[in-house]
C-alpha cells in the first residue's frame, strides 16, 4: 500500500496510473472497524484501484472537546488497509487541507443540510462537504463509498455530487453491526462497559420500529422514546421519522412504511446516531 501526505504526490502518482484505469475512493477519519473495511472490500470488487483517506476533518466538529477526544488509531489503521488490499493511502495533516484563516463556505440545501445533524451540530456539514469536495478534487474517484449509518450524510454526498454535476458514482455500504445489533462505530470504543451495555437499545429502537412498520409515525415515535426514558446516563436529542429523499418529517397521522428513522443520543459522554430503513 502506498501511502500519501501531501495532496501534490498524491495527484501527481493518480494521473500517472492509465486513463482507462477507474478509482474507487473510500474517505473515513480513521479509528477503522469492519464497516470501513467492507467499503473498501466493495471497492477492490469494482475498481481497479481503491484510495481510502483518513483524515480528523476539523471543520464538521461543532465542539472541541469531540474533536479532542476522537480516536485516532493511524498505525493500527494502516495495519487493516493493506490486510483487505488498500493500493494507496491518503493521510495528511489539518495544515495540507486547509490554509491558515480559510474560510470555510455555507450551505443551505434545506432539510437535507439544516436538520437533524444540521441543526444540532451547526455548521456540521459545511465542513462535511467542504473536505468532501477537496477529496474528490484531489483522487478524482470513478466511485465513491460511504455507510448507511450516516444516513443524512449519505443524502448530502448525493446532493453534492448532484449539484455540482460530479462525474462520480456513489455506492452506500450497509450498515454492519456488532452481535447485539450496536452499530459499529468508532465512537463505541469511549463507551465504558455500563455505557457499551446501555448503548444497544439505539437499535433496538429502531428494530422495534421497523418490525411494527405500519403503524402511525406518531406511534412509531412514542415507541422508540420508551428505549430512553429513566436512564440518567442517556440525553437524547432526537428521534425523528422522515421521508428518505428530502429528509422531511413525516407526517404525525401517516404510516411508517418507506420512511426512514434517525436517532441521535449522548449516552453519558459518547455521541451515538444511528438509522433505519423502515420497510
Amino acid at each position: 500500500m502506498l501511502v500519501f501526505t501531501q495532496i501534490g504526490p498524491l495527484k501527481a502518482y493518480l494521473s500517472n496510473q492509465k486513463p482507462q484505469q477507474s478509482i474507487g475512493f473510500v474517505p473515513t477519519m480513521g479509528a477503522l472497524h469492519a464497516g470501513h473495511l467492507s467499503l473498501v472490500q466493495q471497492s477492490k470488487a469494482s475498481n481497479d484501484l481503491t484510495v481510502a483517506s483518513i483524515f480528523v476533518n476539523p471543520t464538521q466538529f461543532n465542539n472541541p472537546n469531540d474533536l479532542a477526544h476522537y480516536p485516532r488509531t493511524l498505525s493500527l489503521d494502516m495495519i487493516l488497509l493493506e490486510q483487505v488490499g488498500c493500493d494507496v493511502l491518503f493521510c495528511p495533516h489539518a495544515d495540507e487541507v486547509y490554509e491558515s484563516n480559510e474560510a470555510i463556505e455555507q450551505y443551505n440545501w434545506g432539510a437535507i443540510t439544516h436538520s437533524l445533524e444540521g441543526a444540532y451540530r451547526p455548521g456540521h456539514f459545511d465542513g462535511v462537504i467542504t473536505i468532501v469536495r477537496k477529496l474528490f478534487s484531489w483522487v478524482r474517484p470513478t466511485r465513491a463509498y460511504f455507510g448507511k449509518k450516516d444516513y443524512q450524510q449519505c443524502a448530502v454526498i448525493k446532493e453534492l455530487v448532484n449539484r455540482f454535476h460530479l462525474p462520480i458514482m456513489l455506492e452506500f455500504g450497509e450498515t454492519l453491526r456488532e452481535v447485539d445489533g450496536l452499530a459499529m462505530s468508532s465512537r463505541n470504543t469511549r463507551l465504558s462497559v455500563e455505557e457499551r451495555q446501555l448503548a444497544v437499545r439505539v437499535s433496538k429502537a429502531l428494530f422495534e420500529a421497523k418490525a411494527n412498520h405500519q403503524q402511525l409515525a406518531s406511534e412509531a415515535h412514542q415507541s422508540m422514546a420508551t428505549f430512553f426514558e429513566g436512564e440518567p446516563l442517556f440525553r437524547l436529542e432526537y428521534i425523528a421519522i422522515v421521508d428518505q429523499a428530502n429528509l422531511t418529517p413525516l407526517a404525525p397521522n401517516k404510516p411508517t412504511t418507506g420512511s426512514v428513522a434517525l436517532i441521535a443520543v449522548w449516552c453519558g459522554n459518547v455521541r451515538l446516531i444511528d438509522s433505519m430503513i423502515l420497510q
